[in-house]
């Protein structure tokens, strides 16, 4: 099996730090996180506790420099570390993906120092959980369609609007807000803002029921009259979606880790599960089937980190990877799910029946498979 799945030790991707990293966070999952995890899914977002020991051994600072409370030489590949062995578990805690990958990158890229020195120390050490609000009621994936508007009075902006299907959105304390400040100029008129939840006008709607994803928080958000300093707002005016592009290729390769751990996950319970049985052809056919495809994810992911890290991965190359790996999610765990006994795989408490109901949603978040397959196009030369 190690020959067609490598472990992750023979993965030339991953050094030394990366590993002991691992064995720190398998420790920390097992021993303070499972035992949580049935009353995190009750509840609909993990505990504020959670966050706190997150901080302490060092999760939420990868990324950010030592300086500003951070893991010095800490980065994507620290991040995919925490990933595969949430999943290796089958836990549901993309809340921390949208902290570590999504949201710091925008402030270690755009904001201020004063900025900085005031968020990242805050979000390293889990005092603050950060959220990004892009989606809204009537403008999913069309982001220049908002209506979100930011309108400059003084030395505030005044903010009204909505935001919908916001993770960590009833919990967070930070939220970078994608709002118009210039109407009439379309994308152009994007800008990002630094919210503390805690503002007057600021309000916090319904927690979203979801199919899946149980314990990941996800709410709706709006605001009446909002009065926001001018100096929380990130980077330059006008130029909030040329920021909410840049980090998207990271953003779809952290979505891609994702679902290629947890179909490699998958594939590792129904073995265990059919431990000291005899499977017929057609399962050993199902789960070989199955492997051999999760190999070639793992490969395009490797690929993909590398030239993450040198700076280099394309948007196109980002898309595919998200597009192979979360279809890639779908078809093993719908394939896996049968393997096991009705009884057990459709039981709430089942890993199996869990991960096909938490991975649906990866093909839709972050752009849809329809959306990478155009942006896969546009890169083969084949916009019209």
């Amino acid at each position: 099996m190690t020959a067609v799945l490598p472990a992750p030790t023979d993965r030339d991707v991953y050094t030394e730090q990366h590993h002991a990293l691992r064995t720190r966070v398998r420790a920390f999952l097992a021993e303070e996180v499972v035992p949580e995890y049935p009353g995190w899914r009750s509840a609909g977002s993990p505990s504020r506790r959670f966050w706190q020991r997150a901080g302490e051994i060092g999760i939420l600072g990868i990324g950010i420099p030592e300086e500003y409370g951070g893991r010095s030489d800490t980065g994507f590949r620290d991040s995919a570390v925490v990933t595969e062995e949430i999943q290796r578990l089958g836990l549901a805690i993309g809340g921390l993906r949208v902290q570590t990958d999504i949201c710091v990158p925008y402030l270690l890229h755009a904001a201020s120092e004063r900025q900085r020195k005031h968020w990242l120390p805050r979000l390293a050490a889990g005092e603050t959980v950060a959220a990004l609000g892009i989606s809204e009621p009537g403008a999913g994936s069309d982001v220049k369609a908002m209506q979100t508007r930011a309108i400059r009075d003084g030395d505030h902006y005044v903010v009204n609007g909505a935001k919908t299907f916001i993770s960590n959105g009833s919990i967070a304390d930070l939220l970078i807000l994608a709002a118009k400040t210039d109407p009439g100029r379309r994308r152009d008129g994007i800008s990002l803002l630094l919210v503390d939840t805690h503002t007057p006008g600021f309000h916090t709607g319904r927690k979203l029921s979801k199919l899946g994803l149980e314990a990941q928080d996800l709410a709706e958000l709006s605001f009446a009259d909002m009065r926001v300093p001018a100096d929380a707002l990130l980077g330059e005016e006008g130029a909030g979606f040329r920021y909410l592009s840049t980090n998207l290729a990271a953003e779809r390769l952290s979505i891609a880790v994702n679902s290629q751990a947890a179909a490699s996950a998958a594939i590792g319970w129904t073995i265990e599960r059919l431990a000291g049985t005899k499977p017929g052809q057609d399962v050993k056919f199902t789960i070989a089937g199955c492997a051999a495809q999760v190999a070639a994810g793992q490969a395009l992911i490797d690929r993909a980190m590398t030239r993450l890290i040198a700076g280099t991965l394309s948007g196109g190359e980002a898309a595919a990877a998200k597009l192979y790996c979360t279809e890639l999610q779908g078809r093993v765990v719908r394939s896996c799910l049968p393997l096991f006994p009705p009884g057990e795989a459709y039981r709430a408490s089942s890993l199996i029946g869990q991960a096909h109901l938490d991975g649906r949603v990866s093909r839709i978040y972050g752009g849809s498979s329809e959306i990478m397959k155009v942006i896969i196009s546009h890169d083969l030369g084949l916009s019209s």
